[in-house]
């Protein structure tokens, strides 16, 4: 398969490229600057410009862009960097998709989205059918997933991938906390009592080559586990298999002094469970936080 690529040099992007590549597909990528090798096409999503001819020679689109929601302090100003590089890629691949011939268009689009579609959900589990919920990954999200709507209304088959928490030890949310928690001065982050939809990344890169190749699934699909935790109970678990004490909680202030505005969303509480993937038949390879978390660590 013929595999278009936007985001492909981010954590996320960067494995699922190579897994495409191993499973044989041809992976095309999206670079905003000049190309350097033959796999690689320009694009200028903030304006707007993708050859349509790029995304015609594709059987199919990925696109996971986006400015890293845990990488700066959140202002105003990134706050609108975090909004548009999802929104614009996003719109400039749909809106190019639904302009092509109907012979010459891409059969899926896959997109990235995220949990923070339902905010914060206490103790609530939800799964895809929960509506939107409220504050500023909440409000991303909605616009982000409409975005989509050009290539769906052109019969495209259009998954919104709304991705938890994919852990490995070089990125995403468990980098950061390897090295306090080694040292020893590491805990739960606030009261602990808020729920984490964690993901291994190995079942992360095989949920999307699932997803890519079931044609009967289209819309939102959680990727998460299957079975969340809290804070408290993750970081217990990464402190054991670290051979690790956690009795130093970060107090919720704390992080708010640190993080800035992003503080609320390591707060929050996201219950979210993967009811389309469980149904379509999806087997997870680490099915519990113990055994993903050791493969996060190891490989």
């Amino acid at each position: 398969m013929r595999i278009l690529m936007a985001g492909a040099s981010g954590f996320l992007g960067t494995r699922l490229a190579a897994r495409f590549a191993a499973d044989g597909h041809q992976v095309t990528r999206l670079v905003r600057r000049p190309p350097r090798t033959p796999d690689e096409r320009q694009w200028n999503p903030s304006a707007a410009q993708l050859d349509p001819a790029v995304v015609a020679d594709a059987d199919a689109v990925v696109n996971l862009a986006g400015a890293g929601v845990g990488d700066r302090r959140w202002n105003a100003e990134y706050r609108q960097v975090i909004r548009s590089s999802r929104v614009d890629s996003t719109t400039t691949l749909a809106i190019t998709m639904a302009g092509l011939a109907a012979e010459d268009r891409p059969a899926v689009l896959l997109n990235a989205s995220a949990v923070g579609w339902y905010g914060d959900t206490g103790d609530r589990a939800v799964e895809e059918d929960a509506p939107a919920g409220e504050g500023f990954l909440a409000d991303v999200c909605r616009v982000w997933e409409a975005a989509t709507r050009p290539a769906e209304d052109a019969d495209v088959r259009v998954v919104r991938l709304r991705t938890g928490l994919p852990m490995h030890r070089d990125g995403g949310m468990l980098k950061p906390q390897l090295l306090p928690m080694r040292l020893g001065v590491s805990g739960r982050l606030g009261s602990g009592r808020q729920w984490w939809p964690w993901l291994s990344m190995a079942d992360f890169l095989d949920a999307t080559v699932f997803l890519l190749e079931r044609d009967d699934v289209a819309g939102p699909v959680n990727m998460v586990g299957p079975a969340p935790v809290t804070n408290a109970e993750f970081t217990k678990e990464l402190a054991r298999q670290l051979h690790r004490p956690a009795i130093l909680p970060v107090p919720a202030l704390a992080l708010k002094v640190v993080l800035g505005g992003f503080s609320h969303e390591t707060l929050s509480s996201s219950r979210v469970l993967p009811g389309v993937l469980t149904r379509a038949g999806f087997s997870y390879r680490y099915p519990d936080l113990r055994s993903a978390l050791h493969a996060a660590l190891t490989e």
